[in-house]
């Protein structure tokens, strides 16, 4: 898609998944543009307009930092919730908010529809940068994405991360180096023996080092 665009001078690329209720689009440059992009782009328009509600974006704790910067400099916020786009929709609905999504490019717009749909995230898309008059590799400087290391450790069994010996103290010593320019998501996965670390800061060297690090505890423990 972002080649086709590339060749074809194209304004914008929209992929979709295979049942439609994702897109990732590729700028006029032929750059990938993920769903934290396109959910900054979008919230703002609707900010513009007055229709988001409670001036609040509801997003998973995959989503970017830099994501939640740019709701703050708009004069919003963002809210979190658990991996996966139904929680988003229980969260939505149970706060009254109407707009939200996932990193992944899954986003609801809840005055259109209860849950993903694909084309409906392009055509709003579409309308801010016709609204706008700009390209789309403008638009997205709205957001500027934190440097974000993700990491997966398979272990021979499945292993709660709160009691790896020294593990909780390791994490509480990063996250107070990090402060509020980084974060830190250790999660295992639901349906094998993976754990995830994920670590997002300013510093690519400093991130990466500490996933590391985090990842080698893990793998030691598993080991014992």
């Amino acid at each position: 898609m972002a080649e086709l665009v590339r060749s074809n001078n194209a304004d914008i690329g929209i992929a979709l998944d295979g049942d439609g209720d994702r897109l990732i689009v590729a700028d006029e440059k032929g750059n990938i543009v993920d769903g934290d992009h396109i959910m900054a782009i979008c919230a703002e328009d609707m900010m513009a307009r007055k229709k988001l509600k409670k001036k609040t974006l509801v997003s998973t704790v995959m989503s970017n930092l830099g994501l939640e910067v740019a709701m703050r400099n708009m004069g919003g916020k963002m809210v979190r919730t658990q991996v996966g786009d139904r929680y988003v929709v229980e969260k939505m609905r149970q706060k009254g908010y109407n707009f939200g999504g996932e990193q992944s490019g899954h986003l609801i717009f809840l005055d259109h529809n209860s849950t993903g749909d694909g084309i409906l995230a392009a055509l709003q898309l579409l309308v801010s940068m016709v609204k706008k008059e700009k390209p789309l590799s403008e638009l997205t400087q709205i957001m500027q994405p934190y440097p974000q290391v993700l990491k997966n450790v398979r272990t021979s069994k499945k292993m709660a991360v709160d009691k790896i010996p020294g593990f909780p103290e390791k994490v509480a010593v990063m996250e107070k180096k990090l402060n509020d320019s980084g974060r830190i998501l250790v999660r295992p996965s639901g349906t094998e023996p993976v754990i995830r670390v994920m670590v997002e800061g300013e510093d690519e060297k400093t991130i990466n080092t500490m996933a590391d690090e985090l990842c080698e505890v893990i793998c030691k423990a598993d080991r014992n």
